[in-house]
């Protein structure tokens, strides 16, 4: 027996992943600047650590970290070296690029109910 009328078949999984990924991460246009954002920060701070480029050319990690705070600072906390960075950085710009979509969509809702839930 189905529930309220729809079909047994289940989802398949792979069209639901991206489904779920462009929405998340690609469905708002501030969610994706903010991912350029944090990736040209990631490449402006590993061209400057490795060019040396002034005094303070190891400083330039803290810039892509705290643009990615709170999650980076906690996954840079790991142990790993240059690995664990650059994860830091990612992770806390996809967790926060779907946090900033999340509020873009609500906000942009009002009051309404979210149709793709």
């Amino acid at each position: 027996m189905t529930d309220s009328g729809r079909s047994a078949r289940p989802a398949r999984p792979g069209r639901s992943l991206s489904r779920w990924l462009r929405r998340v991460f690609f469905g708002d246009v501030f969610a994706l600047v903010y991912l350029g954002l944090c990736a040209a920060l990631l490449v402006w701070a590993i061209t400057v650590a490795v060019v040396g480029a002034g005094e303070d050319a190891s400083f330039a990690g803290v810039i892509p970290l705290l643009a990615t705070a709170p999650v980076s600072l906690v996954l840079f906390g790991l142990p790993g070296g240059a690995v664990t960075f650059i994860g830091a950085v990612v992770g806390g710009a996809l967790l926060n690029a779907a946090v900033i979509g999340w509020c873009a969509r609500t906000l942009r809702r009002g009051g309404r109910p979210d149709p793709a839930d």
